[in-house]
């Protein structure tokens, strides 16, 4: 019965912790929707909010918080690239992405809550659930677009975010620690 109760008196509980949540998933929704178009797959903002809320919320808070954007999406509340909504977004050539967005919150998280403080390795977790959620989403697009081509689908999917996406992971890495010291929950 104690473990069942943790969640309730534990840190998900705590005021801070719930408002943090609650800020990133509001964050995730207005910066999301703004893309830069580059094919068939966007840039767009949403992997910059997520590395910053692992920073500062960890695995289980950041996940849930991108869960919560994410159903609000499904729900039809346009949060999604190019501010577009809805099942068809989860189910389309990108939707992938969507879905592989939990890795990099699950597995870059692991590494903030492991090593607390340390940025070099804040920024291998984020990459090493960059490098899964890129090959969930390549795979899902390459399934659905019906090609068996991989260089054409890396080409599409991976190599023109390479460097957009070492940035973010940077931005985070940095001003994330500065803003989670500030924090105290």
């Amino acid at each position: 019965m104690e473990k069942k109760t943790e969640w309730i008196r534990g840190s998900w509980a705590n005021t801070t912790a719930m408002v943090c949540m609650a800020l990133m998933t509001a964050i995730t929704c207005i910066l999301a929707p703004l893309s830069v178009p580059v094919g068939p797959i966007p840039v767009s903002l949403t992997n910059l909010v997520l590395c910053f809320s692992v920073v500062l919320l960890g695995k289980k808070k950041a996940s849930f918080s991108f869960l919560i954007y994410l159903l609000m999406g499904l729900a039809g509340v346009p949060v999604f690239s190019g501010f577009s909504a809805g099942p068809a977004k989860l189910v389309g050539p990108t939707g992938g992405y969507l879905l592989g967005f939990f890795l990099l919150t699950w597995i870059g998280g692991f590494f903030v809550e492991r090593f607390p403080g340390k940025r070099l390795l804040y920024a291998a977790g984020m990459a090493i659930g960059m490098m899964g959620l890129y090959a969930f989403g390549t795979v899902w697009y390459m399934i659905l677009m019906k090609t068996s081509d991989l260089w054409y689908a890396l080409s599409v999917c991976v190599f023109p975010f390479l460097i957009f996406d070492a940035v973010k992971i940077a931005m985070a890495c940095i001003v994330g620690e500065t803003i989670r010291k500030r924090i105290k929950y």
